[in-house]
């Protein structure tokens, strides 16, 4: 088998150090790892790591040579918008840009469903509404997409990603539990969600796989939506988060969360509460890769690393959406 030289970006972050963890089990295959750290590597052994910053394009000459595959994991969820600006739309570019002069074949970028804005969405498809970003971490991230999209790259738009290192979904959920300590409209909304080990296998097949890779933007969650109740019934259950007893409406949620001001806005608020559901079965049928239990299995596994580390971030979550 021809090894496979992979670049790789944001391999220290909460996916791409599950992406670099995989690919590093697939090595022994005979694939090359190059990765692209913006400040000191995490030293991994028989990793090449090049210094590169997304905000400065002319680091980033010359580090697609001799690459096959580009695996774009790296972006600003939080900051001002020059910062996202320079990030996830120049910076994406610029990277693409030296992929295309490098002759790479193949690429791979993580987007988000947070393109599509504040919803209500109930099982939509890929191109069936356009993308109405709020932030500027989305509305950057958008922009970064049309280079990806017109190198012929294949795009993901997860939905919730949950897991051990999520700072930001179950944090979040708990801030807004202690605000506003009800079942959000009786618990009603479907959710688009998935474990990050799994969206990072997904990611990782679609990176080695001997077969063509579908090109353009695809909904990368779990196929099976999460109603609100069940997700945090299951939370409850867990010991990650106290159960909620009664059911409000969604008028009383908010004006009970208007009255408890937090770190999670009403935006986020109605992102974790209300139907946010893209179809996206078509992506894991196309590689072959299984699709998992689904994000409420997987929590079993992350929930002493919620328990340990909730309370430590919960207070520290951020407009990332």
């Amino acid at each position: 088998m021809t090894p496979i030289r992979i670049l790789l970006t944001g391999a220290t972050g909460f996916i791409g150090s599950k992406v670099l963890r995989r690919l590093l089990e697939a090595r022994n295959t005979g694939n090359d790892l190059t990765v692209l750290a913006m400040g000191r590597s995490a030293g991994v052994p028989g990793v090449v790591w090049r210094r590169a910053d997304l905000a400065e394009p002319a680091s980033l000459r010359g580090v697609a040579h001799g690459v096959d595959v580009l695996v774009h994991l790296a972006a600003r969820v939080s900051g001002d918008g020059a910062a996202c600006e320079a990030v996830n739309h120049l910076g994406t570019a610029a990277l693409v840009a030296e992929a295309q002069r490098a002759g790479v074949r193949r690429i791979v970028h993580l987007s988000t469903a947070a393109v599509y804005g504040p919803g209500p969405h109930r099982g939509i498809t890929v191109n069936e509404i356009q993308p109405a970003p709020v932030s500027v971490a989305s509305r950057t991230r958008l922009a970064g997409e049309k280079a990806v999209l017109a190198a012929g790259g294949t795009v993901l738009r997860p939905g919730l990603v949950t897991g051990t290192g999520d700072r930001w979904v179950i944090p979040a959920l708990a801030d807004l539990l202690q605000r506003v300590p009800a079942r959000w409209d009786g618990g009603r909304g479907l959710m688009s969600m998935v474990d990050a080990s799994d969206l990072a296998r997904l990611i990782v097949a679609l990176a080695l796989t001997p077969e063509p890779t579908p090109a353009g933007v695809h909904h990368a969650s779990h196929p099976t939506p999460v109603r609100n109740a069940d997700l945090m019934a299951k939370l409850s259950d867990l010991g990650i988060l106290p159960a909620a007893l009664q059911d409000w409406t969604w008028q009383e949620c908010l004006e009970r969360l208007r009255r408890h001001p937090g770190a999670v806005s009403e935006r986020q608020f109605a992102l974790l509460a209300g139907d946010h559901w893209y179809r996206s079965n078509e992506i894991w049928f196309a590689t072959g890769c299984p699709t998992g239990p689904g994000a409420l299995a997987r929590l079993v596994a992350a929930a002493p690393w919620y328990r340990k580390h909730l309370g430590r971030h919960a207070a520290a979550v951020r407009a990332t959406v």
